[in-house]
């Protein structure tokens, strides 16, 4: 009988066996046998005898040469990637479905395209017609862009091998299928050995390979986590389906920084960067009850976005607390300090945060922003001055004892709200704008058309 290609290894222990089992006899772990592709006779053997010993080098003896980049054509992308596309890099990009990924590849392949540089379009879910369709919406030079539509691994190897681009975008990894395998394509042995034989062909021939990735149901990367590790670059576009705003985040960048993110719409004829985002969001922002204007950082660039909030009563134990744009948890914590230290009761109250524009927000800075405008939902009266013709601007981190922290970049944010004529601006001590120590003094200052026998009711 023939000696089967594959073998099934133990992820938790390494144990082997030839053939699948559900739980591990070797450590006794259950799902944990993954199916890989049979070693060689060396592989995993004691070492080659009589190897040559290698001599280290200091590191302040190396050269490092500065990494050509190859530029997209887009500047937000560009900037996400730390300058542009260094030619034999690996680069994925996940998303959900819908998003955008291959209309932002696309584009970015017409651009380099234009430019003179060798492209190639990999699809294992789409025709090349169904492609061409895409591409007849968009600028550039979509059109010019080679394309084939092929799952078999080898096939695509082959053609990259042959065609040697400058860069080739592979629309998804997990579409990939390697014959020695008996898996399904996108399971975790096939998305590993698809990927590891992707970065070797792109190591060896110079060529800058863009994944395209699926994710999981909770927004992360779909696969083996030996797909991040595998890549250079790890790129997250994100944004709603319903909204036009996305936003690409960088994961991991070898060649980067990882705080930068870039802003994009969605249009007809294709994503179109967003320059300005702060006035796009700013612009519609309201002084209601409940509205607060956060001064955010993506990255390194500040960025104003509304943040609201409705606060009603409850007819359900416990009562509802929905968010979109923010972290479930973190809204938690900063509900608990509010009720705790701020003296709003929100106990037998549902409690809606809402960042408009789909905009997500992952950090800190965002805390005093969220409490302030539940605090004014709650309460009925609009934050900042009665005069005030200009939404209030707030950041900062809360602590669990009610104390206001200082975030990173306070002057770049109370800069970027003075731009558009935000005033009053609360912020943590020593950040430069109406430094406020504690989330209560922060109500203070921010509700300043409640009377006094209001607030020491509430506080009752």
């Amino acid at each position: 009988m023939a000696r089967s290609g594959t073998v099934h290894v133990c992820s938790a222990c390494g144990h082997q066996e030839p053939r699948w089992h559900g739980r591990c006899p070797g450590c006794g772990e259950w799902n944990s046998l993954v199916e890989e592709g049979r070693a060689g006779p060396t592989a995993r053997g004691l070492g080659r005898v009589g190897a040559a010993p290698l001599t280290p080098v200091a590191l302040g003896d190396v050269e490092a040469p500065a990494a050509p980049r190859l530029s997209t054509g887009i500047g937000e992308l560009d900037r996400v990637l730390g300058g542009g596309i260094v030619p034999g890099s690996v680069v994925l990009l996940g998303g959900a479905p819908g998003i955008g990924k291959s209309t932002l590849t696309n584009m970015a392949l017409g651009n380099l395209a234009q430019a003179g540089h060798r492209t190639l379009y990999v699809s294992g879910e789409e025709s090349t017609a169904q492609i061409r369709l895409r591409a007849e919406r968009l600028p550039g030079a979509a059109l010019a862009v080679p394309a084939i539509a092929e799952t078999d691994l080898e096939a695509v190897i082959a053609t990259l091998e042959r065609e040697r681009p400058a860069v080739c975008v592979i629309d998804s990894v997990q579409t990939l299928d390697a014959r020695e395998l008996t898996s399904a394509p996108g399971s975790v042995a096939q998305v590993r050995e698809v990927a590891a034989r992707i970065v070797g062909v792109a190591k060896r021939q110079r060529i800058a390979v863009l994944l395209v990735g699926h994710v999981t149901k909770e927004g992360a990367l779909a696969g083996p986590r030996v797909l991040e590790h595998l890549v250079d670059c790890v790129l997250q576009f994100e944004g709603e389906r319903e909204r036009s705003y996305r936003t690409v985040r960088a994961i991991k960048n070898r060649f980067g920084s990882t705080n930068e993110a870039g802003v994009f719409e969605m249009r007809q004829g294709g994503l179109v960067e967003v320059l300005d985002a702060s006035a796009r969001f700013v612009g519609s922002a309201t002084r209601a009850p409940g509205s607060v204007v956060l001064a955010a950082m993506e990255g390194t660039r500040p960025l104003l976005v509304e943040v609201q909030a409705l606060v009603t009563p409850s007819e359900l134990m416990p009562p509802r607390r929905v968010v979109n744009g923010l972290d479930r948890n973190r809204l938690a914590l900063v509900l608990a300090v509010l009720t705790r230290h701020g003296g709003v009761p929100l106990a037998g109250a549902d409690v809606f945060v809402n960042v408009v524009g789909g905009v997500r927000i992952d950090e800190p800075g965002a805390d005093l922003a969220v409490a302030l405008a539940v605090a004014s939902a709650a309460r009925g009266t609009m934050l900042g001055p009665a005069s005030a013709t200009t939404p209030l601007a707030a950041f900062g981190e809360l602590g669990l004892t009610g104390e206001l922290r200082w975030v990173g970049h306070p002057e770049r944010r109370i800069g970027e709200a003075r731009k558009f004529g935000l005033e009053p601006i609360i912020a943590p001590p020593g950040s430069g704008g109406c430094d406020e120590p504690t989330l209560r003094a922060a109500l203070a200052a921010a509700l300043p058309s409640e009377t006094r026998a209001q607030r020491a009711r509430v506080a009752a």
